[in-house]
């Protein structure tokens, strides 16, 4: 594994750890502590005195700004190491432009002031945006990690079954993902005292849109987990490969992990540290997914064999009867 390939496999690791203090900014209703100003913090590039909602938010920032630095800093790394037309460059570009969609998205948010106690459908659609666009980060930094560890290109010929058995939960990942932040911040918007007072919000017809989602989203979150598992399993009989069989099977541990932590995460009535470990599970699942999906389509579809045409047969010579060998000796 080359420098390379090691930064960027950090880099991604680094980039997941940035989305999970991102959530914490949101569980802890923090991220109105730098007000409407961005990129200043309420005014002032270093605030005197800050709040601790300030220092949540600032430190956010900051770890944020320094993601899109380090991913900036591959793109141009990879320009320099790789040939024009190289996957590596492809998939460096691809990484630092969604990081640019992440800074945007980011400061949307504050902007519109989309934070803290906010209920509007305007901030359901910039948070389920948010989410999607940090897979799609996460997607181009791990394959951009792969490719550089010497992964193959993806071949598209002969490939119809393989793509049609992951498509199905890569497009599934990304609609449980919006619903799981939504619900996340349902959670916080709308905490429950109780199970029980948690179960009769979700019941009340009247509750609000975030409410809801706490019973549509398990539902959604363990059918695809169940697609995953399957999924997983027709790609590893199709191509057998070791790359193939080692981020399948993580994919779908993890997304069994990924229910039981969902559930341990609605018995619990959403605590900050499970709803953190519930979104670095999904971001896992997404990359396992990912990384599965890439190393299968880079295999050849295996070739049907080959077998001779059935011919007549042939008759067989008349036998010989034995006879005097010219070599033997005659009769003495």
């Amino acid at each position: 594994m080359t420098r390379f390939a090691r930064c960027a496999w950090s880099l991604l690791a680094y980039d997941v750890l940035v989305a999970a203090w991102g959530a914490y900014v949101r569980a802890t209703g923090a991220g109105a502590g730098c007000g409407r100003h961005w990129p200043l913090c309420n005014g002032e590039i270093v605030p005197r005195a800050p709040r601790i909602e300030t220092i949540v938010e600032l430190s956010h920032r900051v770890t944020s700004g320094a993601a899109l630095l380090l991913t900036l800093g591959l793109l141009a790394w990879s320009l320099r190491a790789y040939p024009r037309g190289h996957l590596v460059r492809r998939g460096a570009a691809w990484s630092a432009a969604f990081m640019m969609g992440e800074v945007l998205v980011g400061a949307s948010l504050v902007v519109l002031r989309l934070v803290a106690h906010d209920q509007s459908s305007a901030r359901a659609f910039v948070v389920a945006a948010h989410l999607t666009n940090t897979f799609f980060l996460l997607a181009a930094t791990s394959l951009t990690a792969w490719w550089a560890s010497g992964g193959a290109p993806v071949r598209v010929q002969g490939q119809r079954g393989v793509g049609a058995a992951l498509g199905v939960p890569l497009a599934a990942m990304v609609v449980v993902g919006a619903s799981g932040a939504l619900t996340a911040l349902g959670d916080t918007l709308f905490p429950a005292a109780s199970l029980a007072a948690g179960l009769a919000q979700d019941l009340n017809p009247a509750a609000h849109l975030f409410v809801h989602l706490r019973v549509i989203h398990p539902v959604l979150a363990a059918t695809t987990a169940a697609a995953i598992v399957v999924a997983c399993g027709i790609v590893r009989a199709l191509r057998p490969g070791r790359a193939v069989r080692a981020f399948s099977r993580a994919a779908s541990a993890l997304a069994v992990a990924q229910v039981g932590a969902g559930m341990l995460d609605i018995l619990a009535l959403a605590p900050v540290w499970m709803q953190l470990t519930h979104l670095v599970l999904a971001d896992a699942v997404w990359i396992a997914l990912v990384l599965t999906s890439a190393a299968a389509l880079a295999e050849p579809a295996a070739r049907p064999a080959r077998f001779a045409p059935l011919s007549s047969p042939t008759p067989a010579a008349p036998a010989r009867s034995p006879g005097p060998s010219r070599a033997s000796p005659g009769p003495s």
